[in-house]
């Protein structure tokens, strides 16, 4: 399971518990500009009870070419969701960062005897991101069954299982709360402020807008804590 210990794959860790899989979490310090979303993750492991959990060490801040990884690039803020673009890929983009995620998640996989693979990707509400598509998907399993021992031998026909990527913001929340998640314990911004939501970064913004949407509040805003 690809653990962000954002609202996504904390989601989608819940759902494969639930469908009775042995989860293994995998994170990544792979120079962001923050860590908070590595202690969410961690919490949300523990209370969901992955068997492990490993934060795999990797930089793609030698490449910069993102806001998230490169320190001269500003993560854009907006006054409202309704200025949140999907039509061009915003500069939060990390260059093939799944196609990389994925690729350490599939040698964990092999090495585990396992041919399940479980990630966060969303097509619906998301910032306009290549590499959450259904096509992109697709390929890459396509290409994973060529690419190892396990494949090759007949020993793992590997599935990436991706339960939230025709799923609104809203209805992925709906369902974390029907299996009992505690959004609290995870970590979506970008950019955030004291360890606190910054609220009007691309991600804020979206979430925000899947919390209100079911007349809540997001418990990451400082709002929630009013």
């Amino acid at each position: 399971m690809l653990l962000s210990g954002g609202l996504d794959s904390t989601t989608v860790l819940a759902i494969a518990r639930e469908e009775g899989y042995e989860t293994y979490a995998l994170s990544f310090r792979y120079g962001q500009r923050h860590t908070e979303e590595l202690d969410a993750a961690k919490k949300v492991a523990a209370e969901l009870g992955a068997a492990q959990h490993v934060i795999a060490d990797i930089n793609l801040a030698v490449f910069g070419g993102s806001a998230l990884t490169d320190d001269a690039l500003a993560v854009p803020h907006h006054e409202s969701v309704n200025d949140v673009s999907a039509d061009e890929i915003p500069i939060t983009y990390v260059p093939a960062r799944n196609t990389i995620f994925l690729s350490f998640a599939l040698a964990w996989a092999e090495t585990l005897g396992s041919s399940d693979v479980f990630v966060g990707v969303n097509a619906m509400d998301y910032s306009g991101y290549p590499d959450c598509r259904p096509e992109y998907i697709e390929a890459y399993e396509r290409m994973a069954n060529l690419a190892t021992k396990a494949g090759v031998e007949g020993t793992q026909q590997l599935k990436i299982h991706t339960p939230l990527i025709e799923l609104t913001k809203a209805q992925t929340i709906q369902r974390g709360l029907d299996l009992g998640v505690d959004y609290s314990w995870t970590h979506s911004c970008y950019d955030p402020v004291d360890g606190r939501a910054c609220e009007t970064c691309d991600s804020c913004l979206l979430r925000g807008r899947g919390f209100a949407e079911l007349g809540l509040v997001d418990p990451s805003f400082s709002s929630a804590d009013a």
